[in-house]
Order: structure tokens, then sequence, then C-alpha cells
């Protein structure tokens, strides 16, 4: 969804900035975490302007 690679994924969910559970082995992360992620980095990128 967010278009990021592997690595990227996990300094996203490192850094707290994206939520995540696990199922068996395999790492999820939640669609409200990727939706509040977008909605930071827009309102930061109108802050910006």
């Amino acid at each position: 969804m967010l278009g990021v690679g592997v690595t990227k994924g996990y300094e996203l969910i490192n850094s707290g900035e994206l939520e995540s559970f696990t199922i068996g082995r395999a790492r999820r992360i939640t669609t409200a975490s990727i939706e509040a992620l977008i909605d930071r980095r827009l309102a930061d990128s109108k802050e910006d302007r």
C-alpha cells in the first residue's frame, strides 16, 4: 500500500510509525496505522508549504 521496500517497512515499524503484529512467523501491519501514517505525512507536507 505504501510502495516501500522491506527495509523501509521495518524502519517504520521500529520507529513506531507503523503498528504491526505477527501471525505465526508472518508480520502484518494494520490498515489503520498505514492510514494514520499517510495522514501525518500529508499534514506535515501542508505545514511545509
